[in-house]
């Protein structure tokens, strides 16, 4: 499975402005939204979807890395958002360190596959070093796709 199969290029963000958990869930969902890949009458569904999940535990999972994901049923496919914090956010990280790097996954409500497949990829890409500082250093958007693509290509 190929990150670029479900991030959307227009869902690509390497300066977010958040500095909240909250705010940072709100921020990549409107990001989803202007991407045209979930529709904006169900933006209040998806983030409710997304902080619930939160609830039951922090999708931050160290390094600097936080990986919000949901179902719901206001997507039909798995759809994807990626974002960079150039000052970092607090986000109830498992190590208590900041989240610089964040991938949001929403999947429809009954694809229980193509879901776990994406997190089990993107925690096994996140764990090469090289890897995150790439993806920390890029300066826009091109070369966040660029960095993503290069890693896809060694699948």
């Amino acid at each position: 499975m190929k990150i670029m199969d479900f991030l959307s290029k227009n869902a690509i963000l390497a300066d977010l402005k958040s500095t909240k958990k909250d705010d940072v869930i709100k921020e990549m969902v409107d990001l989803l939204i202007s991407a045209g890949e979930i529709d904006k009458s169900t933006r209040a569904k998806v983030i409710d979807s997304l902080m619930e999940r939160e609830s039951l535990g922090s999708t931050a999972i160290g390094q600097g890395i936080a990986i919000p994901h949901a179902k719901t049923d206001s997507v039909q496919k798995l759809v994807g958002a990626f974002a960079l914090s150039k000052k970092g956010v607090e986000f109830d990280s498992l190590d208590g360190e900041p989240v610089y790097i964040f991938f949001m996954l929403l999947a429809a409500q009954d694809s229980a596959g193509p879901h776990l497949k994406a997190l089990a990829r993107i925690s096994r890409l996140f764990k090469d070093k090289y890897f995150r500082d790439s993806l920390r250093n890029s300066v826009d958007e091109k070369a966040i796709v660029k960095v993503i693509s290069q890693e896809d290509e060694k699948l």
